[in-house]
C-alpha cells in the first residue's frame, strides 16, 4: 500500500530531525558558548602595553594659550626689572611716585638686596631732611620692586603689612639694606601663593671715608604673592554661575 508506505516515511523523516535536534544539546550548547567568549571581552586579562599591577599613564594637562595682552603684560614686566633704566621708564609710566623719587635697585650679595634714595628737593620737606613720609613710602616700594624683581612678571604682588620705626633725621640720600627671613627663590619654585618678609635697615649715607653710615629707621614688611594664572582661575569660576543662568 504506496500509500501507507510514504505516510510512514513522511512520518519517520519528520521523527528523525526531530530526533536528531535533541540527540545532541551539548554539542549546539557548546557552540553557544564559544560565540559568547568570542563576542566578549576578557576584562582580567592586562593589557599588553601595560606591565602587571601598573595602571595606564594619565595624560598631561594642555597648557593654557596666553592671550596678547597676557604676553605683552609678561614683557613689560621683565622689562622692568632688566635695569634701572626701563625700570625708570615704566615707573614714570604707572609708578609716578617711585620716577619722581629716583629710587634705585642695587645688589649687594646673593641675599642681600639695597634701594638708594636720593637727597633730592621732591624727597625733602621744610627743615631740609628727608621726609618722613618719603621714607615710609619708598621702604614698600623697594620691599616691592625686590620681591617683583625675584618672582618675575608671572606674579602681582601686593603689601599687607609694614612697620616702619624712625630713629633719627636723615640728612642725605637713604639707603634700604633688604634681607628677606625666608628664602624667596624656594617659594617662588613651589609656584603657588606665599606671604614673604622683608627686613630692612634704613641708613643715611654719609660718602666720607672712614666715617660709617648712620642709622635712620628699620621695616618690616610683608608681602603676599600671587601668581596671575590664580587670578584667572578665581575669575573664571565666579562666571561660571552667571554664565549658567
Amino acid at each position: 500500500m504506496p500509500s501507507e508506505a510514504s505516510s510512514i516515511t513522511g512520518t519517520t523523516g519528520f521523527t528523525g530531525a526531530a530526533g536528531g535536534a535533541s540527540a545532541r544539546p551539548a554539542e549546539v550548547a557548546a557552540r553557544e558558548d564559544d560565540a559568547v567568549d568570542l563576542a566578549a571581552p576578557d576584562t582580567e586579562t592586562p593589557s599588553p602595553s601595560a606591565p602587571a599591577g601598573e595602571s595606564s599613564p594619565k595624560r598631561r594637562p594642555r597648557k593654557r594659550k596666553r592671550s596678547l595682552l597676557d604676553r605683552i603684560d609678561a614683557f613689560i614686566s621683565r622689562l622692568s626689572t632688566r635695569n634701572n633704566f626701563w625700570h625708570r621708564v615704566c615707573s614714570m609710566i604707572w609708578l609716578p611716585y617711585a620716577f619722581r623719587s629716583g629710587i634705585q635697585m642695587k645688589r649687594v650679595d646673593a641675599t642681600t638686596f639695597t634701594a638708594v634714595l636720593p637727597f633730592r628737593r621732591f624727597n625733602r620737606n621744610w627743615y631740609n631732611a628727608m621726609a618722613g613720609a618719603a621714607l615710609l613710602g619708598n621702604a614698600e616700594i623697594a620691599g616691592g620692586m625686590y620681591v617683583f624683581g625675584v618672582a618675575g612678571g608671572d606674579y602681582t604682588v601686593v603689601c599687607k603689612n609694614l612697620n616702619y620705626t624712625f630713629l633719627r633725621p636723615c640728612f642725605g640720600p637713604a639707603v634700604y639694606r633688604i634681607k628677606p627671613q625666608e628664602d624667596l627663590n624656594v617659594l617662588v619654585a613651589a609656584g603657588g601663593e606665599f606671604n614673604i618678609t622683608l627686613d630692612m635697615d634704613v641708613v643715611q649715607q654719609i660718602g666720607v671715608p672712614g666715617k660709617r653710615d648712620k642709622r635712620v629707621g628699620k621695616t618690616v614688611v610683608t608681602f603676599h604673592v600671587t601668581p596671575k594664572a590664580h587670578h584667572k582661575t578665581k575669575k573664571e569660576r565666579r562666571s561660571k554661575p552667571d554664565a549658567s543662568e
